[in-house]
């Protein structure tokens, strides 16, 4: 996360104190420049998506609000395999730079002062694109099949469509039937846990106290 700062701003009021004082300061603090979001965030994302791009991610969504004084900017990319943290702040400083860089060049992109936040999508973004369904072959997900409620778990994807396998029948589905997909969170089962059998320890635990000959032919534990 990233907060940049404009010219005159003060840091958010953080100080514990009365209700009354608090609320008091907060109506001082002056409110997040009024500007039009869709063309704000269509500027950030052109900005945005080519750097994204040429750190080898996809630029899932770019996401613009007013949260009190300032402006937020989400951004979450992904890739195949998944995205590390480490991955996340590499790309966050690149976001960072290339934004600063274009205010420089051409002006604000956001009037008075903007925090960015970047991450990966969480488990509860819906499936919508080819590359969300491949990414997510063996997961469960509940999805609407030709306007019809179905769960089941995702056995291949392509750039057609999904190869889905609903209570043991597998079907083929093409995208234009599909619904946005949900991947379903699931437990596994305690009957199904493996747990160590009790006459193997012990055969482990007999191992450990075998005695070992060292070089004058006494035992020594180990």
């Amino acid at each position: 996360m990233t907060q940049r700062g404009r010219a005159g701003a003060r840091p958010a009021n953080r100080r514990s104190g009365s209700r009354g004082r608090d609320a008091s300061d907060e109506n001082r603090s002056p409110a997040a420049p009024r500007i039009d979001l869709v063309a704000a965030r269509a500027r950030v994302r052109s900005v945005i998506e080519p750097v994204v791009v040429a750190a080898g991610y996809d630029l899932e969504e770019v996401n613009l609000s007013r949260a009190g004084r300032r402006h937020v900017v989400r951004v979450l990319v992904d890739a195949d395999g998944g995205i590390s943290l480490d991955d996340v702040a590499v790309v966050s400083r690149e976001i960072s730079a290339a934004l600063d860089a274009a205010e420089e060049a051409g002006g604000e992109l956001l009037a008075g002062e903007y925090q960015l936040e970047v991450g990966s999508p969480g488990v509860d973004r819906p499936l919508t694109l080819p590359r969300h369904w491949r990414r997510n072959v063996g997961r469960l997900v509940a999805v609407t099949v030709a306007g019809r409620s179905s769960t089941g778990r995702v056995v291949a994807a392509d750039d057609a469509g999904i190869v889905l396998d609903s209570g043991g029948t597998t079907s083929e589905v093409a995208y234009a039937d599909l619904g946005p997909g949900r991947v379903q969170i699931e437990f596994k089962r305690l009957d199904e846990a493996v747990f160590a059998d009790e006459d193997d320890l012990d055969d482990e635990q007999d191992d450990d106290d075998v005695d070992v000959d060292d070089e004058d032919g006494e035992g020594e534990d180990r």
